[in-house]
């Protein structure tokens, strides 16, 4: 079957309701990633089943009514491909959508992809998270921030936490590990401003592994001494 007919089966069968605008950008984004990823390593997903349950669907997952108001402001850091912030953006055209990446060949994709599809407010920021975390006009700026496929979350949390505003929300997508890494983060957690606020278990239709979406919210301030400069919370994570 083709990527639309995999992508209406798999939103079927998770309880999305997808508008027929919707699919064609979603095929649309489909077919720019499977080309350019012939060029660029984008992802080593690539057959339509995989990636519209895997990459879109997973990406809508972490999809909560209550915190995705009209408006609101979020940043996909290392977002790579687009993921999950792109999907969201397709699904809740309201979003306010800033996608963060350190390497500038996948911000030209994402750009790319921001203008076929001609989507508004969307900024693709060329940066390291822990250099634009500390920019004004990004520092605590964002209802939420979400994360796929970064790091183990005891780090993705330096990286994520300071950008959101006090009241916000980080939303962390994490894969079999994500008991163990709540666990192991609660100290970069608190240090940094947040406290958990619930774990949802994420069943992906035709998938059988664990994952969950973690939703971190923040209670108060990031201290100013935090993010540290690159490379120092992978070396020396707060634990």
């Amino acid at each position: 079957m083709n990527f639309v007919d995999e992508l209406k089966i798999a939103a079927t069968e998770y309880g999305l309701n997808l508008t027929e605008d919707q699919i064609s950008a979603f095929n649309k984004y489909y077919e720019l990633l499977y080309e350019w990823n012939k060029k660029i390593n984008l992802t080593a997903i690539t057959e339509p089943k995989d990636v519209a349950i895997k990459h879109m669907v997973d990406s809508l997952s972490c999809f909560k009514a209550d915190l995705f108001k009209e408006n609101t402001s979020l940043i996909d850091v290392g977002t790579g491909a687009g993921f999950p912030g792109l999907p969201l953006k397709i699904f809740y055209p309201s979003l306010k959508l800033t996608l963060l990446d350190s390497l500038n060949k996948r911000v030209k994709f994402l750009q790319l992809v921001v203008d076929e599809l001609g989507l508004k407010d969307v900024e693709v920021i060329h940066a390291r998270s822990e250099e634009a975390a500390r920019n004004k006009k990004y520092r605590e700026k964002f209802d939420l921030a979400t994360a796929r496929a970064v790091a183990r979350l005891p780090i993705i949390c330096e990286y994520c936490l300071p950008f959101v505003k006090d009241g916000g929300t980080f939303i962390a997508l994490k894969g079999r590990q994500y008991e163990e890494e709540a666990a192991q983060a609660q100290k970069a957690i608190k240090v940094l401003g947040g406290e958990i606020s619930d774990i949802m278990p994420v069943k992906l239709p035709e998938i059988d592994d664990k994952r969950a979406v973690i939703y971190i919210k923040k209670i108060k301030s990031t201290p100013k001494t935090y993010p540290r400069k690159a490379g120092t919370p992978e070396r020396n994570p707060i634990v």
